[in-house]
Order: C-alpha cells, then sequence, then structure tokens
C-alpha cells in the first residue's frame, strides 16, 4: 500500500509541473530565484542569468518573440509583460495559459515576485525575495537627503544628445524617492526620458549615476564615461560626484534589485564623506 501511496504522491508532483516560458530576462530571472527554474522550457534571447538558463531554447527577443517557437515548446503557462499582450491573445485562443506582470515600478516588481510565487507554489520563498528588497531598501534611507539624484543609462561618451535618464515611470525613480532624495528630472513622460546637454545643466544634479553594464563588451572606460560630466558646469561635477555601475543587474528588476540597492546605498555613502 504504502509503495503504491508514494507512486500516486510522484504522479501527482509531476502533473503540477509546469512547462514555462518566460517573455523578459527579468521575469526569467524571479521564476529561477523562485526555484522553479526546472520548469523553464523556453525564454528570450538575453536570458542568460541565471547561467541555467543561457542554456533553455530561445524564441526571440523581448519585443520580437515567435509565436510558432513558443507553441513548439508545448508551454502550459507563458509568463510576459504588457508589451506582450497581444500576443497573450493569440496565445488564449490555442488554450495557452498566459500571465501578464507589470515590472516598471517598485511596487509592481514585489507585487509581480508574490504573484508569481502563488502560481508556481512558491510563497516562502516569494515571501523572502520582497523582505530581502524591503530591507535594503530601507537601508537607502538617511544616509544623505535632499539631493537631485540623476540616473543615466548608457554609455555616453559625449554629452550632446540622445542621454537616456530614468524619469517618473520606472522603479529607479522609486528607489531614489524612497532614500530620501529627489529625482533630478521632472518629467511625465511615458518612455525613458531622453537629454541633451542643456538639459542636464538646467537639472543641474547633485548625484550622478551611470548605468553601463556593457561597458567592457563596448571597450569604453569608467575614466572615458566619467569624464564629460566632469566638465559641465553642475554641482555633482563640482562635488565629483559622479559614479558607475557596471553590473548587468543594473538594468534588470527582478530579485537581483537587491544587489542594485547594495550598490546605489554605497553610492550614497560615497556622495555623504565628500
Amino acid at each position: 500500500m504504502k509503495f503504491w501511496m508514494v507512486l500516486l504522491s510522484l504522479a501527482f508532483s509531476a502533473f503540477a509541473q509546469e512547462r514555462i516560458v518566460t517573455l523578459s530576462p527579468a521575469i526569467n530571472e524571479i521564476v529561477y530565484a523562485l526555484g522553479a527554474g526546472n520548469q523553464v522550457v523556453g525564454n528570450t534571447t538575453y536570458a542568460t542569468y541565471p547561467e541555467a538558463s543561457g542554456s533553455v531554447p530561445k524564441v526571440g527577443g523581448y519585443f520580437s518573440p515567435d509565436l510558432e517557437k513558443i507553441i513548439a515548446l508545448r508551454p502550459t503557462l507563458v509568463i510576459m509583460q504588457q508589451n506582450n499582450a497581444k500576443l497573450a491573445q493569440k496565445l488564449q485562443k490555442l488554450g495557452i495559459r498566459t500571465r501578464i506582470i507589470r515590472i516598471d515600478r517598485l511596487p509592481h516588481i514585489t507585487e509581480a515576485v508574490l504573484a508569481l510565487g502563488r502560481v508556481l507554489q512558491k510563497e516562502e520563498r516569494a515571501n523572502n525575495i520582497v523582505a530581502d528588497i524591503d530591507r535594503a531598501l530601507k537601508e537607502t534611507k538617511g544616509i544623505v537627503s535632499d539631493r537631485k539624484i540623476l540616473i543615466v543609462i548608457g554609455h555616453n561618451t559625449q554629452l550632446v544628445k540622445q542621454i537616456f535618464v530614468a524619469g517618473q515611470n520606472l522603479y529607479l525613480d522609486d528607489i531614489i524617492n524612497a532614500s530620501g532624495n529627489t529625482n533630478a528630472l521632472h518629467s511625465n513622460r511615458k518612455g525613458q526620458p531622453i537629454l541633451n546637454r542643456e538639459n542636464i545643466i538646467a537639472a543641474n544634479p547633485d548625484i550622478v549615476i551611470l548605468l553601463a553594464h556593457g561597458m567592457k563588451a563596448r571597450g569604453v572606460t569608467k575614466q572615458e564615461l566619467i569624464d564629460p560630466w566632469l566638465k559641465l558646469p553642475v554641482t555633482a561635477a563640482r562635488n565629483r560626484d559622479i559614479y558607475i555601475i557596471d553590473k548587468e543587474y543594473a538594468g534588470i528588476p527582478s530579485d537581483r534589485l537587491v544587489l542594485f540597492l547594495n550598490d546605489f546605498k554605497a553610492i550614497l555613502h560615497a556622495a555623504a564623506d565628500q
């Protein structure tokens, strides 16, 4: 009798296993962090972390997933962001479950972790991830306050135009505010704000943080990225409060947000000591 109970238990366990396709690097990382990486049967081109996800079949890019490749993987669940909403409708018509999550703002990220924890029956792990993020966020508060912080995305060696920065529509803005500081740029633009030299001077940031995770691949040095900023007539340049975070996780709103928050905290400490 005991033998049959074990077999029955294994059968139910196997039945409960999802076949998951993740359609963004951040979603992919969250699923793996929840301990469900063994259920991922497909992901996107740049979903390379953790290492095991690099060998998972690719279904295209973040903005251009291939419907046929997804279907060929026989998924039971496809998890995506809002940019793939039309794809979700096509999959649902084929009887494939989908889940659309938002991870643009900080509350959305923690909500997404908890929601996926429920879907994948990994609630305890989800609660732990959210607790770690909340703890790291609280540790950024009170180090410096009322500083205007500009977070720049990209590898600008010249500050003329096409300078992408974090506006009020991203989790990076929430992090700045939670630390007791303010975003140097005030914009209600839906997409990523793009500045030029004059815009930056007008914003006059006290601290500039450059997110440049592709720096080494592009053959660009930290000094080459910092030097143009030091020539600007802004407070951050005068106080030499120009910093770089060159880690890949800096631009991925997943469980690794904790690592970014630790880097952000270290920058605030460095600015406080200036």
